[in-house]
């Protein structure tokens, strides 16, 4: 699935730190009250999942399934930024409310992951969370301490569905230097996008996340230029290391060529795997996007090698930092290859701000398939448009349909699912109180 990387939230997570200039963050605070934020960010979104095959292949959980999946809900997010206090040591607290209100659903129709499930197969009315973070600040570093959301290439919580994921740790985050940004946390729980208890996101059916250590760093030499590595340590489920390289080049007058490499290498815990010898992987995709004005064309290129498939979501269901992971597969099988094509167009250069358009298409194939002969093959064709109210009242609210569909050849549909279409339409509106 393709995950919303951006978010309102994961923003909120480097708020308190910036690039260190002629003062320190810190040194500029204005007290904990003068620089305090309160946001309400609201999203309804409507998703619909019509699987090909029919009410046979599963895709509702409850009770009479039918062949889709069809559900609309509201969330409604309450987010509060303390500033820090002033002094060598800042310190400052941050709380937040995630709130669902299912607007539609039924038993034949759940499991589109907006909602839990009730005993007779039914989503949840309505489901609220509450956390918060205490948070501490030297200079241009922050740590910070409770439940929190992540946008680490190694732990980054998903925020594809009406709520986020949350976790429950430790995180430093440090820009001393300029155009440098060190990282180091410890997480001990992941809570679902549907669930309200502090660990409830598991693999294969085990115990939930135990603990994972992750560090990070990344570097911009120049504007143009910029590296990161990012490694994790999973108790029980996987080391990974990560690594990008991220390139523009510009060209003439408002065209440029972008060149972005992604690569993961997972070495899985024996554990996870209930395997007697060790097992991995590693993937890695190039994407090079020409802009012309208006216009951005992307080519790209996935590979997948090793024992297993890249694997994810005990440490978070947006940790798949990859090109070809797009709105329903992560082009990830065990020796997979994949190549897509897109293009985005920004109406603003034609006197619409505030609408773009994209498309793409994906292709893999070569996946080996656990009893299977025949290669496992997939393509994915995608379609979105958006709109954002540029001004007035409804200034930032957004309209945003996805358009998937999704197939595969029998080897592959017997261990991804069944040929599908996923249909999403996203509304959003934040709101800013303070």
């Amino acid at each position: 699935m393709q995950v919303m990387k951006w978010s309102v939230i994961a923003l909120a997570v480097a708020a308190g730190t910036s690039q260190m200039a002629v003062a320190s963050s810190q040194s500029e605070s204005n007290g904990f009250i003068e620089d305090s934020s309160f946001n309400i960010f609201n999203r309804v979104l409507y998703m619909n999942r019509d699987f090909k095959n029919g009410a046979s292949n599963g895709a509702s959980t409850s009770a009479n399934p039918a062949g889709y999946r069809e559900e609309t809900g509201l969330g409604i997010r309450l987010l509060y930024e303390s500033g820090f206090t002033q002094g060598t040591v800042g310190v400052g607290f941050d709380a937040h409310s995630l709130s669902s209100i299912k607007l539609d659903s039924g038993r034949g129709r759940y499991g589109t992951g907006q909602f839990a499930q009730t005993d007779d197969g039914r989503g949840d009315d309505t489901q609220t969370e509450v956390g918060g973070a205490v948070k501490l600040r030297i200079s241009d570093t922050v740590l910070k301490y409770g439940s929190q959301f992540t946008a680490s290439p190694v732990f980054s919580t998903d925020d594809s569905r009406i709520l986020p994921e949350v976790t429950t740790g430790t995180y430093l985050v440090s820009n001393e230097i300029e155009g440098l940004e060190l990282s180091a946390g410890r997480f001990t729980a992941m809570s679902s996008q549907t669930g309200t208890s502090r660990d409830d996101i598991n693999g294969k059916g085990e115990a939930g996340l135990k603990y994972a250590n992750i560090v990070g760093a990344s570097y911009s030499f120049t504007d143009d230029l910029s590296a990161a590595f990012h490694a994790s340590d999973v108790e029980d489920y996987w080391k990974k290391y990560y690594g990008n390289v991220n390139y523009n080049l510009s060209l003439a007058e408002e065209q440029a060529l972008n060149f972005d490499f992604n690569v993961y290498k997972t070495d899985y815990d024996k554990t996870y795997t209930n395997t007697v010898s060790d097992e991995d992987n590693t993937i890695w995709s190039l994407a090079v996007a020409y802009s012309l004005g208006a216009h951005t064309f992307t080519l790209a290129h996935q590979r997948s090698s090793g024992d297993r498939g890249y694997e994810y979501g005990v440490d978070g269901g947006g940790t798949v930092w990859l090109a070809n992971s797009v709105q329903y597969s992560d082009f990830n099988g065990k020796d997979e290859r994949s190549w897509q094509a897109r293009y985005d167009l920004n109406m603003a250069e034609y006197g619409v701000p505030g609408l773009s358009f994209m498309t793409r298409y994906i292709y893999g194939d070569n996946i080996d398939v656990a009893g299977f002969a025949e290669e496992g093959k997939e393509h994915e064709f995608n379609f979105e448009t958006k709109y954002v109210v540029q001004d007035g009242a409804a200034k930032d609210l957004s309209f945003r349909l996805r358009s998937a569909i999704w197939r595969a050849n029998s080897a592959y549909n017997s261990v991804n699912g069944s040929d599908n279409n996923d249909l999403r339409l996203i509304v959003e509106y934040p709101l800013s109180v303070l």
